[in-house]
C-alpha cells in the first residue's frame, strides 16, 4: 500500500484544482475519523479518502468515466477494498454498489464534507470554529441551503453504524481539526 506522502504527490499530480485537492483532504479527515471511531484501518480509509477523486480532472465532462482511471492508477498501490469503495462512490455510472461499510462511509463523507463547507462559508467569519453542531444540523434539514448536496448520501452514515446527529457532529470536528488544511 502507497504511504500518505505517496498519495498526495498523486493528488498534486492529478488534481489541479485546489479545492478538489482541498475536498479530498476534507474526506480523508472524515474517513479517519470514521474508521478510528469503528476500528477499522485508519490508514486505508483516509488513502481511500484521499484518492477517491484522484482523475476528476479528466472524467469530469464524462462522469460514466470517473473513478476508472483512479482504479487502473491505484491497481497495485491500494488494497482492492479501497478501490472498491471508490469504484461505488461512482455507482450510478460503474454499476459498483456500495456494499462494504468503506464504500456507504465515503459516499456519506464525500456528501457531508461539502455541506459542512457550505455551512462554514455562510457563517460571518468563514471559519469552520465558529460553526456550532445544531447549526449544521439545521442546515442539513433546510433542503434550500446547498440545495445540490444529496441528504440520501449522508444518510449512508447510518449503514456505518452512525447516527445521523453524531456522524453530523464527527466530521465537523474532523473538518475543524484541519480548517488550516483548508483555509478556513
Amino acid at each position: 500500500m502507497l504511504s500518505r506522502e505517496e498519495a498526495v504527490q498523486l493528488l498534486t499530480k492529478y488534481l489541479g484544482d485546489e479545492k478538489l485537492i482541498k475536498h479530498s483532504l476534507a474526506v480523508e479527515a472524515i474517513l479517519k475519523e470514521m474508521a478510528h471511531k469503528l476500528h477499522e484501518d485508519e490508514v486505508l480509509w483516509g488513502l481511500t479518502g484521499l484518492l477517491h477523486d484522484l482523475d476528476y480532472d479528466y472524467t469530469k465532462e464524462e462522469p460514466v468515466k470517473h473513478t476508472q482511471i483512479t482504479a487502473q492508477v491505484l491497481e497495485e498501490l491500494l488494497p482492492e477494498e479501497g478501490i472498491n469503495a471508490i469504484k461505488a462512490h461512482n455507482y450510478k455510472h460503474t454499476g459498483q454498489l456500495p456494499i462494504a461499510a468503506l464504500d456507504r462511509a465515503l459516499i456519506a463523507a464525500d456528501a457531508v464534507s461539502g455541506l459542512i463547507i457550505a455551512t462554514g462559508l455562510v457563517v460571518p467569519s468563514k471559519k469552520l470554529a465558529d460553526v456550532q453542531l445544531k447549526t449544521l444540523i439545521n442546515k442539513f434539514k433546510d433542503k434550500s441551503f446547498a440545495a445540490r448536496c444529496d441528504r440520501k448520501l449522508i444518510e449512508l452514515c447510518i449503514d456505518t453504524g452512525f447516527e445521523l446527529d453524531m456522524f453530523l457532529e464527527l466530521s465537523l470536528n474532523a473538518l475543524k481539526n484541519i480548517a488550516d488544511k483548508l483555509d478556513m
